[in-house]
């Protein structure tokens, strides 16, 4: 089996190698507040170039998520309530970024 290109580490030690748009819009959906509040998604290697977090945002400032992107040391913030749209977004946000040992273009 070919090593991951990235993946998603849960807060509650769930881990997912080149997870799928649906596999991201499932752990988005078992984020909680008793444990289990955001989610990271970034290349599979130490200290990564690029990563992607969500994270619940506390019920005081209206709930819903955080989104987090990081390239080198550029941040992108934004907040919203749409699980489906960020998993979309990731899967294709992810899949732009380069990835050590995939061939060019793919």
């Amino acid at each position: 089996m070919a090593e991951p290109y990235y993946r998603a580490d849960s807060e509650d030690g769930d881990r997912i190698d080149d997870p799928s748009e649906d596999a991201l819009f499932l752990m988005i959906g078992d984020l909680d507040r008793r444990g289990n509040t955001f989610l990271v998604v970034r290349p599979d290697e130490d200290d990564p170039p690029w990563s992607a977090s969500v994270t619940l945002r506390p019920e005081a400032d209206g709930g819903g998520y955080e989104v987090v992107r990081r390239i080198a040391e550029a941040y992108e913030t934004v907040t919203t309530a749409d699980a489906h749209g960020i998993a979309h977004d990731l899967t294709r946000w992810s899949a732009a970024r380069p990835h050590p040992g995939r061939p060019a273009g793919t």
